[in-house]
């Protein structure tokens, strides 16, 4: 969440910044600013009865040691009046308090000054393109029938068993997934994350660290009766690793690399450009997250985003990076970039991985901080990105190494899926 400190000096600064993100912040800044004023005006009431009661009680005492049981009686009645006073503080204290969480936790994060203006992704700025786009070509299959060519994926199974967007992959369509599982993970780890695997299922305090509630609570499935939700991402479980964590600065930076199942109902996502893999309510994603000191976060947002430039040129994909407009920003987010693939027989730009850095949007939710060489707490920038999410990976890789006798396999995944043809 943004800095509250933030809020009660530089209040306008903060309604200007949103506005990139199309976000009008000028009402609940306001009644933020007034919430805070109560409950900080609150805690001194509290804080001085209470300390006047203390006083009070210590006299008391000392008026009952001398004998002067009498006087001690009359300063009785007083004590009772300021703990009836302190009692009625502390509830305005909690009431304008929750008012506070209320407000704040419905701002976005700031956005970074190089966050571009705009309302959604077609305003969003191409900083980078590489590979060779494939020419149109009027007979090339889309991945949705390649996949019942060669029989790599059973969306119809998927759907009478589940639904619509939970495919079964089969036979070479299962191994390739396999392959490019172990190969996202083994250039993560090479790369000096640490590889875990967390919990599919996370508790209401998670989704919040990571910004997921109160913001995205319609997006994601809820398991009712054990009030745990299915993780959108592995970034929410991981990033959780560290939660109410004070860390060493020589600690820093943390690297974690997962994989994970992700669950998201998507939901109002129809037509044709959710078609096959495109769009999926499960699907499996290697997550890379770092835990960083605020000067080097934003070196080590380039670094992630070479990392997975490199995942894409070794896969022999061609891509492109997009710096996201205002419009286009993740909630919890400062800057991201995405990364795309083009579709050969879709004729378009598939993302394939966000990147990243939420500053300390995340870090405040979730009381992460760490120690200076001056001994003092400051909390930590979070960010992470995909490296990558499989479905459009694998669309991409169906569409463009489309042969007339079946599907070439790039070469680096070949030690992994063990045939480099698929036919």
């Amino acid at each position: 969440m943004i800095d509250i400190q933030l809020v009660r000096d530089h209040s306008d600064e903060v309604i200007q910044r949103l506005k990139i993100r199309n976000f009008d912040a000028a009402d609940i800044v306001n009644k933020l600013k007034e919430a805070d004023m109560l409950r900080r005006q609150s805690q001194k009431e509290l804080d001085d009865t209470l300390a006047e009661g203390n006083e009070l009680a210590r006299k008391i005492g000392e008026l009952f040691k001398s004998g002067r049981g009498a006087e001690a009686a009359e300063l009785k009645e007083q004590s009772a009046t300021l703990k009836k006073q302190a009692k009625q503080l502390q509830e305005q204290l909690e009431v304008s308090a929750q008012e506070v969480d209320t407000l704040i936790t419905q701002l976005p994060n700031l956005p970074h000054k190089s966050v571009p203006a705009g309302n959604s992704e077609a305003d969003n700025l191409i900083v980078f393109e590489e590979g060779i786009v494939p020419e149109s070509d009027d007979n090339a299959l889309p991945h949705w029938e390649l996949a019942r060519k060669f029989d790599l994926i059973d969306f119809e199974a998927g759907t009478k068993i589940t639904g619509s967007g939970f495919p079964v992959y089969m036979g070479k369509g299962a191994r390739l997934q396999r392959a490019l599982i172990s190969f996202f993970l083994d250039q993560a780890v090479q790369a000096g994350y640490k590889e875990v695997q967390p919990p599919l299922l996370v508790n209401e305090a998670s989704a919040y660290g990571t910004g997921q509630l109160p913001d995205k609570d319609g997006q994601m499935y809820y398991v009712g009766a054990d009030k745990l939700y299915l993780i959108p991402t592995s970034e929410v479980p991981v990033t959780n690793i560290l939660r109410d964590s004070i860390l060493g600065e020589d600690e820093l930076p943390v690297k974690y690399t997962a994989y994970s199942v992700c669950f998201r109902r998507e939901a109002g996502s129809y037509g044709k450009d959710v078609r096959g893999l495109n769009r999926l309510h499960q699907f499996d994603k290697v997550e890379i997250v770092q835990v960083t000191n605020p000067e080097k976060s934003y070196q080590a947002l380039d670094d992630m985003v070479a990392h997975v430039s490199g995942l894409l040129q070794k896969l022999e994909l061609p891509y492109r990076i997009t710096r996201l407009c205002g419009g286009d920003l993740g909630f919890a987010s400062a800057l991201t970039y995405d990364m795309e693939v083009f579709s050969a027989a879709q004729k378009r730009w598939l993302e394939v991985s966000s990147i990243s850095n939420f500053e300390t949007f995340q870090s405040q939710r979730m009381k992460l901080r760490y120690k200076t060489s001056t001994g003092k707490n400051v909390f930590a920038h979070t960010l992470n990105g995909s490296a990558l999410a499989l479905p459009r990976i694998m669309a991409a890789l169906l569409e463009n190494n489309q042969q007339p006798l079946g599907v070439n396999v790039p070469a680096v995944l070949r030690p992994y899926t063990g045939f480099d043809l698929i036919e």
